[in-house]
């Protein structure tokens, strides 16, 4: 699932409905910018487990899994393949609906291609 947000927002602001929207998931895997304590109450009202590395900000770290944590450079990979579409790694889409049809089809076109 994608949800469109605009480019000065940060992910975490947008991660709440994602997970809402998706169902009941075992675990998430997520980098340091989603280490906030709302939404790992989120995350544990739902019965998932966060896979999150503390930031180095917190005085206490929160321990997380880090074998679980190595695979979350399958995403990442994800994403680089995207941006090797130039219309998704720039925007250069006005409309959010026009930049969304273009997103979803570089994800069609890099997942038919591997």
């Amino acid at each position: 699932m994608l949800l469109l947000s605009a480019g000065n927002v940060n992910d975490i602001t947008m991660a709440a409905a994602l997970v809402s929207a998706v169902g009941p998931i075992p675990r998430l895997l997520a980098d340091r910018a989603y280490d906030a304590n709302h939404f790992r109450q989120l995350l544990a009202e739902i019965g998932a487990e966060a896979v999150i590395p503390s930031t180095t900000s917190r005085k206490r770290p929160i321990p997380h899994d880090p074998l679980a944590y190595k695979d979350r450079n399958r995403v990442e990979r994800m994403w680089c393949r995207l941006k090797d579409f130039r219309r998704v790694a720039t925007r250069y889409d006005k409309l959010a609906r026009n930049y969304l049809s273009g997103a979803l089809l570089a994800a069609t076109c890099a997942y038919w291609l591997n």
